[in-house]
């Protein structure tokens, strides 16, 4: 038992104290985000509906009186037209404010956030799947799914969304002998991402994103938003995000699209995304009585 214990002390001394740290400041992130994704679905049992994103463009301390409504709007706080109760934004950053959560991941970035947006918008709405209309104004970044959903009974106020309703967003991952993009989660309503250590992309506390936007692809869609893809035989299209293993950067590296293969390597990643599912979605609110 004393040489196995040895041993181990051995074996943690000869790690990097480096790695060693980014070992826990990732451990560290994926349990806040934990925190974030079951803020989000107690916030959706309370209101009917998952948490509209928070401008990330916002410094912290602030309010924001630049982008879309007229109201005022403190940093944090979810993007949410009262008017027509839809979101200003279906993407952004982690409604810190709103959810009571962390601002920011253990490197200083704010946590990025989509929405599937007939999951964030008011029972007045009458929309059980998504569409363009769905935030205020209309943004180009949701995919109009022509999905059916006619629930019966239709679901009571304030719940928003039906047993039948289908998300926007997918998450590929990339692994095997090629780089061949494969669908990891589909028709999701919503996904969080970290940007991880280099943090490229990630809105900042001081309302600034931080540059430069990633060469890899899949980092880059993981902050734009608006690569979209056909995951899977006759559905809809979706906007795409990106969960795979943390990769070094490399030289003549390709982060080749969904449907086609390239033998060069994977792109510099090391984000740490998250989805919040329909089933584990509908399952809470089913516990809690806001849908049958």
């Amino acid at each position: 038992m004393a040489v196995a214990i040895i041993a181990l002390l051995l074996a943690g001394a000869l790690i990097p104290l480096s790695t060693q740290i980014d070992v826990r400041n990732s451990a560290d992130t994926q349990r806040s985000m934990e925190s974030i994704r079951d803020a989000m679905i107690g916030f959706a049992q309370a209101n009917g509906r998952l948490p509209c994103p928070a401008n990330g463009g916002t410094p912290s301390g602030t309010v924001d009186t630049t982008t879309w409504a007229p109201a005022v709007i403190a940093a944090g706080a979810e993007q949410f037209n009262t008017g027509p109760n839809v979101c200003y934004i279906a993407f952004g950053v982690v409604p810190w404010t709103t959810l009571g959560v962390a601002e920011t991941d253990t490197w200083g970035h704010r946590f990025s956030y989509r929405v599937s947006p007939a999951f964030a918008d008011g029972n007045s709405t009458s929309t059980w799947a998504s569409s363009t209309t769905l935030t205020n104004p209309p943004s180009a970044g949701n995919q109009n799914p022509t999905w059916p959903c006619s629930p019966m009974p239709l679901p009571t106020p304030p719940t928003s969304f039906a047993l039948c309703t289908l998300g926007d967003i997918a998450v590929f991952t990339r692994g095997g002998a090629t780089t061949t993009a494969v669908p990891l989660g589909t028709a999701l309503p919503a996904v969080i991402i970290s940007h991880g250590k280099n943090g490229f992309g990630a809105w900042q506390t001081t309302g600034i994103r931080l540059s430069p936007i990633p060469i890899s692809n899949d980092e880059a869609a993981n902050i734009n938003g608006n690569m979209s893809a056909t995951p899977f035989v006759g559905s809809y299209n979706q906007q795409t995000f990106y969960s795979r293993t943390r990769t070094p950067a490399a030289a003549g590296c390709v982060d080749p699209a969904p449907g086609t293969t390239n033998a060069a390597p994977d792109c510099e990643f090391d984000d740490i995304v998250l989805m919040i599912s329909s089933s584990a979605l509908i399952t809470r609110m089913v516990a809690a009585g806001r849908l049958p």
